[in-house]
């Protein structure tokens, strides 16, 4: 009895000693975060909106965190394939998404039960990062000059107007929804693989209208190629200063960005994601960083906390699943 009572509290102190030992191990393991280059996927071809962003962040991060951060274009499936893999990477802080999370959040919808991911499940939100605004545009052709003028004439002519959409699943074709279901028009919707395609059809008149990002659209605009109506913001934008809002307009309802966000993979530790939230805090908060955005039309955004970029995720999510099912819309309409 008595040597049982002189074990215990050694046995007890060996205990806490390895365990106090493992955590200040695993405390200086993270404070030494990065030791290594760190990889961005980007779910999407060179040359997008995605990639863009993702490229001036990686130079950002990379020079305030001490290490590389390499772009990783994983394009395909509408951003499935790279968002997959970035979700089921290792939860280390050295794999992140550069994530589209409109696009994501309908396709939450859009695919379920296609999906090997889950956008709100198997990511941990870093940073909400940036918005790319959209405009309503339509070939001079169509007697239209304003928004309020476009409804009038859909009802008019319910069988005349068609818009195109850059994807089945696009905040672009969310928007136009949203604008067909708000005005109660009638539209035809012109699926196709891409804005490029869409915007040509588009300007060359096979297509009388579109909703689209303000960089993909504006070039045609100032060359008065297309005519802009409205933009879909609650504020009038510094690149389109004279065209009103679709609250202007009188449709309040479309109001629709294309945000975007950088994610870990599930489990990434506290530790890391509250670094890697603060230090693109810091970055968008720099004049240069800001313009480096807008030069590319991109908005940067208050920074937000890891948890309320996860609110903010699942609103997306919540809010498009209720389109999508209200709507009737498929993947492949």
């Amino acid at each position: 009895m008595t040597a049982t009572r002189k074990t215990a509290p050694r046995r007890t102190v060996l205990h806490l000693g390895l365990a106090l030992g493992l955590a200040l191990a695993g405390s200086a393991a993270w404070a030494a975060y990065p030791e290594r280059p760190i990889k961005l996927i980007v779910p999407y071809p060179p040359g997008g909106a995605t990639d863009v962003i993702g490229r001036i962040l990686a130079i950002k991060l990379g020079e305030a965190l001490g290490q590389q951060v390499l772009v990783d274009n994983r394009g395909g499936a509408g951003g499935n394939i790279g968002a997959e893999a970035a979700a089921k990477a290792t939860p280390d802080g050295y794999t992140l998404l550069m994530g589209a999370l409109t696009s994501h959040s309908t396709m939450a919808t859009l695919e379920k039960g296609k999906l090997r991911y889950s956008i709100t499940k198997d990511f941990a939100p870093i940073m909400i990062v940036g918005s790319v605004p959209l405009v309503v545009v339509v070939n001079p052709a169509l007697p239209v000059k304003t928004l309020q003028e476009l409804v009038a004439y859909g009802k008019a002519n319910p069988d005349k107007l068609n818009y195109a959409s850059s994807g089945a699943g696009a905040p672009q074709r969310m928007a136009a929804e949203i604008l067909r279901r708000e005005a109660g028009i009638k539209m035809v919707h012109v699926p196709y693989k891409g804005s490029g395609p869409a915007m040509t059809d588009l300007v060359g008149g096979q297509v009388n209208l579109m909703v689209e990002t303000v960089p993909a659209a504006l070039q045609f605009i100032k060359a008065g190629k297309l005519r802009a109506l409205a933009v879909t913001m609650p504020q009038r934008i510094s690149m389109l200063p004279d065209v009103p809002t679709t609250g202007e307009a009188g449709l309040p309802a479309i109001e629709v960005s294309s945000t975007f966000g950088v994610l870990a993979p599930a489990g990434t530790p506290a530790d890391i994601v509250a670094l890697l939230n603060s230090t693109l805090a810091k970055i968008l908060a720099t004049a240069d960083a800001k313009e480096q955005l807008l030069t590319q039309g991109v908005y940067a955004l208050p920074p937000t906390t890891p948890a309320a970029a996860a609110d903010r995720l699942a609103a997306e999510v919540a809010r498009w699943a209720k389109l999508i099912t209200e709507a009737n819309i498929k993947s492949d309409d």
